[in-house]
């Protein structure tokens, strides 16, 4: 067994020139396992040229990135290599040239750590709102914190204390993850770093609803999976999108409807209070995201669409929840085009 200190597991889908960049970021002396699921634009071609070792996932049992990131870590050991840290990202990101150092330094400096991460940067914030809504999104402050996102640099006996990722998950697999890593006392940082650049590619409207729609659907998983032991965070996600993306709305249709075969200004009255509420909402959202130093042009579209997108996230709630009833396996929620 040869042991190295860190090695790169990279996952991806049609990524195209984005996974050319991935890959050809990782310094050439680093081990690199390129997990593809069901790519037909070259990208494993493309990856096996460079000297990544390949895998290609059975695609006739569905794939999560969940599954995705084990079978990668899993077959570094298969390969002979005993790896002390395990750096995940995602086929649409750029590393930055000194992290690996840099975040293995912040692992070997502190026992407890299970994972660190750094800043993970939108290449194109400025293409559309939901592209700056990412790197906004990404823009945690350094610290401890409860968890991390799809990248990440992780010690690879905390990975294999917690059994890795659930291959089950269609999203949300991260946050499962960290919270049973927790549940061993490890710990995880956000340091600061520059990580990654990341393509969302994200400039249409459907494309933001259906990534708000997965995010529901995690939210919603997460709590039936852990139930009073989920991140309390998550569990308070889940009640605003059942009052902002489900009962709120439904009364409001109710009302809508009442008040076109009733002869009375009480539905009508309780619609535009409806309405009221939604426009406070959007207003104490988009101040508290001014009061972080961004600007008014940014945060009114930004709470216009964080109120809204509770809408979709509540369809992905339903989604899971119905999920869950019928022990039925989940399908992956796509955005990326």
């Amino acid at each position: 067994m040869k042991s190295v200190l860190v090695a790169v597991v990279v996952i991806g889908r049609n990524e195209g020139d984005r996974l050319k960049l991935c890959l050809r970021s990782i310094p050439s002396d680093v081990p690199t396992v390129y997990v593809d699921s069901g790519s037909t634009d070259g990208s494993v071609e493309f990856a096996r040229s460079i000297g990544a070792h390949v895998i290609e996932l059975d695609m006739t049992c569905g794939f999560t990135a969940a599954r995705a990131r084990n079978a990668g870590w899993r077959a570094l050991a298969e390969q002979g290599l005993d790896a002390e840290f395990i750096k995940f990202v995602d086929g649409d990101c750029e590393l930055n040239g000194e992290w690996l150092g840099l975040a293995a330094n912040a692992l070997n400096e502190d026992l407890s750590l299970a994972a660190v991460f750094g800043r993970r940067r939108e290449r194109f914030p400025d293409r559309s709102i939901y592209n700056r809504m990412c790197d906004d999104e990404w823009n945690v402050p350094p610290g401890l914190v409860a968890c991390f996102g799809g990248d990440v640099l992780v010690r690879r006996t905390a990975l294999e204390q917690a059994e890795g990722y659930s291959d089950d998950l269609i999203a949300g697999e991260e946050p499962d993850l960290c919270l049973r890593l927790s549940r061993f006392g490890w710990k995880i940082r956000r340091i600061g770093a520059e990580m990654t650049l990341h393509d969302a590619a994200m400039t249409k409207a459907t494309q933001w609803w259906l990534r708000a729609r997965r995010s529901g659907f995690a939210y919603m998983t997460h709590v039936l999976r852990h139930k009073d032991q989920a991140f309390p965070a998550w569990t308070r996600q889940v009640k605003s999108i059942f009052i902002w993306g489900g009962v709120l709305p439904a009364m409001a249709l109710i009302s809508a409807a009442l008040g076109l075969i009733m002869p009375s200004s009480v539905p009508v009255a309780l619609v535009l209070l409806i309405g009221g509420l939604y426009m406070v909402q959007i207003a104490r959202v988009a101040a508290k995201k001014r009061s972080t130093g961004q600007s008014w042009s940014f945060a009114l579209p930004y709470a216009a669409l964080i109120v809204g997108g509770k809408l979709a996230e509540f369809g992905g709630l339903l989604r899971s929840m119905l999920d869950h009833i019928r022990k039925r396996r989940s399908t992956i929620i796509e955005y990326k085009e």
